[in-house]
């Protein structure tokens, strides 16, 4: 499982699967997730700018998932 790095209390939804490179543009964040294509910890996620926090697994189904952890 790949990671991402973050060095704040949270980071948005939309952010995280970007900087994983799990989608290419913003304006597919939303479609992705009327589709309930992306799951947060398992769970089917509705808002673009939900907090992910350290120890949070983002997934977008049929392409990939990360785990973000504080960079130290």
């Amino acid at each position: 499982m790949n990671k991402v790095y973050i060095h704040t209390e949270f980071i948005k939804l939309q952010q995280v699967l970007k900087l994983a490179g799990l989608i290419d543009q913003g304006a597919d964040v939303k479609y992705f997730l009327s589709q309930g294509k992306v799951l947060v910890n398992g769970e089917v996620a509705t808002e673009r700018g939900k907090k992910i926090r350290h120890g949070d697994i983002v997934e977008l189904k049929g392409v990939g998932s990360v785990e973000v952890e504080l960079e130290a």
